[in-house]
């Protein structure tokens, strides 16, 4: 047993994230955590990893624990081979452990159990293949190998990836895996199922990866509150058996919930009617005797007091049930638009940078049609940002054309957040979200008839989106940039990695939506699952 926690609440100033969580993680255990964004699933692993504190209950850990957060910042001029170092020094220092209580054991001085301890370890660790297995890691994950470059001039993604193929190596009893799957492609998420199956630990990883959990996880804690408030642990294994389950029990609150609602106004109504007696049917006329007058009214007020107490006793607090994506009714093209063009073109793009040409596809030409589609899919480098970015116009083409319909409108959710800087982490969600409104309407790219409200989307509650927007999770911050796109109701939807950061559940709601919106749409994706939603699509390998 590698960990145990118990009754776990968490709390930031203001607001609480976590209440009532209980785990158990043992050698072989794979456990999935899923929930909204903002419910807490990277706090989540920040108790379990002990950087921070429970406001109550506790986590006893047994073992090394190893954790692998979204986010990494590097220090300053650290570079790969600094990371790689740090790993192979602590295996090499369980190696060296082994080789001097054998020593000492071969002159006598030794003690067996000492000899049986480090052999133990070194065994687990496989401490005398720690080079070649943190090179291969690097290799599989498509992370960059070079010693001597600096983590803080490399991207997100290949920083994540150094650091991945750096923990998967160090073998730690406990791995805790933040969004893994964000920055990989099909054969780095190959690689990374084949190890997290063959772990001999525990593993707790937060993911939207649907495929994923279906071949990995052992167990599915949901850290979204049930009917009854409390986080829900489902034993099954698999991501098909948890989306069951769930979709019963949500069915069944929002009954629950319909049916409470409908029995509260009829008792109410019954109250009302009650009191509305003591001053009309139930008061004997004038000119009866007062003392039957009083106790006419006696009665009838006791009776609506039992009333009111029956109503009390019987009322169940159920809450309001989650809120689902209120995905707008997108436009497929402007008034007097000829539907035989297309809403955005380009002809044998080709974009380049120092290193060469991210995107070269001469001959080619892409042509999105009104309420079209299209998937572009390929290994990480071979240009699907590039090509989002020369669709939308934020990319300058080195050769080729590119062509927009006129008066159309195009929303683009990119691969990774833009950070937040200034005044602007001052700004809350519903600020922002007008500052981009008179933006738009300024360089006449939105029509004030078709402004799509923020607070009307589900994707993020009024409370969220009246706190700064520096405050919200990197799932949150992802939410709030899909509203963003579609602010201006826009005829093409331009998607990089739409699912990454996102909520299990709103990569669900969010893939139906985007199956039968009437605007254009492209995504680039390497979600296998959303890509096996979407095959019917017409696709555009890159690789």
């Amino acid at each position: 047993m590698h960990l145990v926690a118990q009754d776990l609440a968490f709390a930031y100033p203001g607001r609480d994230v976590l209440a009532g969580v209980s785990v158990t993680v043992n050698d072989g255990t794979r456990l999935g955590v899923v929930g909204e964004n903002g419910s807490g699933k990277s706090t989540f692993l920040h108790l379990l990893a002990g950087d921070l504190q429970p406001r109550s209950g506790a986590v006893r850990r047994q073992g090394t624990v190893a954790l692998v957060e979204q986010e990494l910042h590097p220090t300053p001029g650290q570079t790969i081979g600094d990371v790689v170092a740090g790993t192979l020094d602590g295996l090499r220092a369980a190696a060296a452990e082994l080789e001097a209580a054998a020593a000492a054991f071969d002159h006598g001085s030794g003690d067996l159990a000492v000899l049986e301890r480090t052999l133990s370890l070194a065994e687990h660790l496989a401490a005398w293949d720690a080079d070649r297995r943190v090179e291969v890691a690097l290799t599989r994950l498509g992370a960059p190998r070079d010693p001597a470059r600096r983590l803080d001039q490399l991207s997100v993604g290949e920083r994540f990836r150094v650091r991945l193929a750096c923990r998967l190596a160090e073998r730690s009893d406990l791995l805790l895996l933040d969004e893994p799957t964000n920055h990989l492609d099909d054969s780095a998420i190959e690689f990374l199922t084949g190890e997290l199956v063959a772990w001999r630990g525990g593993v707790v990883l937060v993911t939207h990866d649907r495929e994923l959990l279906d071949d990995v996880a052992t167990a599915i804690l949901d850290l979204d509150p049930s009917w009854d408030g409390k986080p829900v642990l489902y034993g099954q294994p698999g991501y098909l058996a948890y989306r069951f389950a769930k979709n019963q029990s949500l069915h069944r609150w929002r009954q629950r919930y319909r049916a409470e609602r409908k029995r509260a106004a009829a008792l109410a109504e019954r109250l009302d009617e009650s009191y509305e007696g003591l001053s009309d049917e139930w008061r004997p006329e004038k000119g009866s005797q007062k003392h039957r007058r009083a106790t006419h009214a006696r009665i009838h007020v006791k009776a609506a007091d039992r009333l009111v107490q029956k109503l009390e006793a019987e009322a169940i607090e159920v809450p309001v049930p989650p809120v689902e994506l209120g995905f707008p009714d997108l436009p497929a093209m402007s008034p007097g638009w000829d539907p035989s063009q297309p809403v955005v073109e380009v002809r044998s793009p080709r974009v380049g940078d120092d290193g060469g040409a991210r995107v070269d596809l001469p001959g080619t030409r892409i042509a999105i049609p009104p309420s079209g589609r299209l998937l572009i899919v390929g290994p990480n480098g071979t240009g699907k940002s590039t090509l989002l970015g020369a669709l939308a116009g934020t990319l300058e083409l080195d050769r080729g054309s590119r062509s927009l319909a006129p008066g159309a409108r195009i929303g683009v959710v990119g691969q990774e957040s833009l950070p937040i800087t200034g005044k602007a982490r001052l700004r809350t969600g519903f600020e922002t979200y007008a500052d981009e409104a008179l933006r738009l309407l300024s360089s006449g790219e939105l029509d004030p008839d078709h402004v799509v409200p923020v607070a009307g989307l589900g994707l993020l509650s009024e409370e969220d989106l009246d706190r700064p927007l520096a405050e919200l999770s990197a799932g949150q911050r992802r939410r709030f940039e899909l509203a963003r796109a579609l602010l201006h109701a826009p005829h093409l939807l331009l998607l990089d990695e739409p699912t990454n950061h996102l909520s299990i559940d709103l990569v669900d709601e969010l893939t139906r939506a985007l199956q039968v919106t009437p605007c254009a749409v492209v995504v680039a994706t390497h979600d296998r699952r959303m890509r096996a939603d979407l095959e019917d699509w017409p696709v555009l390998d890159l690789s």
